[in-house]
This record gives structure tokens, C-alpha cells and sequence, in this order.
């Protein structure tokens, strides 16, 4: 299906370009939100009538992309990222990362028009992104990763206990070993051995008087 783009979408195209596209795409997405027109007679001269403000907004547009590649090529850009004693990052430099550090600096640019060789970096260095501008516009942005060490704590071991404290303990401990055996019960002796064992003393008593 043919329509005229009235908004620019890219990478799709600009404002007054002529372009086919799915029935579905068209009927779903670009016309509901004003971004394209029917390619109809009516909406041929429509643009056609707007053909030069629509070239005034191009060159307009020009001007700011060679603005805007003049501030990024000029640009110190630091991103500081936890990093081991080797260098390599805890994670990893994206578009992502590149797009939020230019937004803090005051660039809106779009995630995806920020092109990172290898989709990312995982070390401290020196590197290149290219941000694509307007048309076949790019710039060139240099950016400095800087590793930020983390300090990995080790649990200390506890201090050995005062010398009075593990004595305090042993006695404690002997105390109640001592208890413990005061605690168990005399064994009854039998009333035979009594009478045996008192016996045999008399005995002994009465040889040692005889011998006087």
C-alpha cells in the first residue's frame, strides 16, 4: 500500500516521502497516529502545496545536525563503571549507558541511533561510538570507560577468650560433675553381710584382747 509520510519516522523516512508499506502497518499504526496519508490525488496536491515549508524544515534540520556533530566530536565523555584489578568491568558499556551519560549532559539522542562496535564494551579504555544524525549525517564520540575497584571485605577472626573467662568455665564444669556424683544415691548393703561383717570385728576384737 502507498502512502505519503506525513511526520518523519525513521528509518522508514521523512516528512513528504513516498513510501509502501504493509495495508496492516498503514491501517493500524501510521494513520491512526497521523504519521502518513492515503496516496490520493487530494493528498498529493496537499503536500505538494507544502512542498517548500516541508524543504525549509529540511534545511533546518541540516543546520542542527552539523551543530550537534561539532558539540559531540568536541566532547569529553568519562563513564565510570565497577571494574576488577585487571580492568574488566562488572558488567558492560551499551548504547544504553552511552544515551543516559548524554542525557545528563543536557543531548536528547535516541538509544538506537548511538552505534557501539561489538554492541558493547567490558573493559577500562579508550573507545568510539558513532551517533548517527540527520540524513547521512554522523558523529564520531569519543568516550574514556574508567574502572572504580570494589573492595571485597573479609570477615575478621573473633578474638580469643580471657584466660579467666575459660577458667570460670572449668570450675563451672567441675561443680557440676561434682554435684552430679553427690546426686547418686548410697547402695543399701543386705542385712546378712551386716551380721557377717560385725561378726568377724568382734572376733578380731576378742584375738587382740587375748593376746594382751
Amino acid at each position: 500500500m502507498r502512502v505519503i509520510l506525513n511526520k518523519d519516522l525513521l528509518p522508514l523516512g521523512e516528512e513528504g516521502d513516498v513510501k509502501d508499506v504493509a495495508k496492516g502497518y498503514a491501517r493500524n499504526y501510521l494513520f491512526p497516529r497521523g504519521i502518513a496519508l492515503p496516496y490520493t490525488e487530494r493528498n498529493i496536491k496537499l503536500f505538494e502545496s507544502r512542498r517548500e515549508e516541508i524543504e525549509l524544515r529540511k534545511v533546518q534540520k541540516r543546520g542542527d545536525a552539523a551543530g550537534l556533530k561539532e558539540k559531540l566530536e568536541g566532547l569529553v565523555l568519562e563513564i565510570t563503571m565497577p571494574a576488577g584489578p585487571n580492568g574488566k568491568l562488572y558488567g558492560a558499556v551499551t548504547s544504553q549507558t552511552i544515551m543516559d551519560e548524554l542525557t545528563k549532559l543536557g543531548f536528547k539522542i535516541e538509544r538506537k541511533k548511538i552505534d557501539l562496535p561489538g554492541n558493547s564494551v567490558k573493559n577500562v579504555g579508550k573507545f568510539k561510538a558513532t551517533v548517527k544524525l540527520y540524513e547521512n549525517a554522523s558523529a564520531e564520540l569519543s568516550f574514556t570507560v574508567i574502572g572504580q575497584e570494589i573492595k571485597i571485605e573479609t570477615r575478621k577472626a573473633p578474638p580469643p577468650r580471657p584466660a579467666r573467662r575459660r577458667r570460670d568455665e572449668q570450675e563451672s564444669t567441675q561443680e557440676a560433675a561434682d554435684t552430679a556424683v553427690a546426686e547418686i544415691p548410697e547402695m543399701e548393703v543386705p542385712p546378712e553381710i551386716q551380721a557377717a561383717a560385725q561378726e568377724a570385728e568382734e572376733e578380731s576384737s576378742d584375738s587382740s584382747l587375748g593376746e594382751e
